[in-house]
């Protein structure tokens, strides 16, 4: 028996479906199903009523859940306690970072917060927004560097996610990314219309970026042929300065020195690319994740 267990149970009794409770706890429903079935199978005793369109508790499950909460509650506040007894001279501090993060200077954030309190151990675990979310709602990161598109998630085909709070850090357009001398390169401005007939490099299905301009593309009547798909923006725009395709990246990762390539801002307002910090909602955070939040929103 584990606290991520007795969570879990937690969530179940109170959302009251196994889809609800894996949605609140950001893992997936077979595998809050098996966790539990795990407990289960450790005391000996069913917790949960499966005969039923809902997952009501049994006897023992709610007794247990009671104490679970209890148990929960107490740790988080030991955790907090402890914390701020260390403070910010020593501890560890994992953030979470997406590869698109645009006119945020990560690495100069790290570095000033390294200078500041190099008693903390610092780390970066790199992924997708939407991979980067489940992390922080499992606690595999404290704090994460996520983007998105447009005003709300819902613009980048994305639902926020429950329990996450998200302050906004950067934001900057969409370009086209075209090859030297391409038929575009002098315009303007293009719409996305006008590269149909294109072959694209872009990132990876999941990608938000990649997201928003299926949507885009979607509503010109025309579905982008990808001829590259990758997640290092360097890549992608080494492949298109070579002539092999024509991609859209955030102003900021387009105009960074390297190969050379044409950039033509795109006529649609809803192409802005954002950045965002995410966080836990309604959690003491430790003091070392308190001191990065103020660096990076100063």
């Amino acid at each position: 028996m584990d606290l991520r267990q007795l969570g879990y149970l937690v969530a179940l009794a109170e959302e009251g479906t196994f889809t609800g409770a894996a949605a609140r706890s950001h893992v997936s429903q077979p595998s809050l199903s098996q966790q539990i079935q795990r407990l289960e199978s450790e005391l000996g005793i069913a917790l949960v009523d499966r005969t039923t369109r809902r997952a009501s508790l049994t006897q023992a499950g709610a007794v247990l859940v009671d104490h679970a909460r209890r148990a929960i509650g107490e740790i988080e506040v030991a955790r907090a306690e402890l914390a701020d007894l260390v403070g910010v001279q020593a501890g560890r501090l994992t953030i979470g970072a997406t590869q698109t993060v645009g006119a945020v200077d990560l690495s100069g954030l790290l570095a000033r917060f390294h200078h500041r309190y190099p008693g903390i151990e610092l780390s970066v675990r790199e992924g997708l927004s939407v991979d980067l979310l489940d992390a922080l709602g499992a606690d595999e990161v404290d704090l994460a560097f996520v983007t998105t598109v447009g005003a709300v998630f819902g613009l980048a085909g994305l639902e926020q996610p429950t329990g996450i709070a998200m302050q906004l850090v950067a934001e900057e357009p969409l370009v086209a990314v075209l090859p030297p001398g391409h038929r575009l390169a002098g315009r303007k401005q293009i719409k996305v219309d006008t590269l149909r007939d294109e072959r694209f490099v872009g990132f990876r299905s999941g990608a938000t970026i990649r997201r928003r301009l299926s949507e885009v593309t979607d509503q010109a009547g025309f579905l982008p042929e990808m001829l590259f798909e990758t997640n290092d923006v360097t890549r992608i725009r080494s492949l298109v300065a070579e002539g092999l395709g024509v991609a859209v990246l955030p102003r900021s990762d387009a105009e960074r020195p390297g190969p050379q390539v044409a950039i033509v801002p795109l006529g649609h307002k809803e192409l802005v690319h954002q950045v965002a910090l995410a966080q836990r909602s309604g959690r003491h955070h430790s003091p070392a994740a308190r001191a990065f939040i103020a660096i990076a929103l100063s």
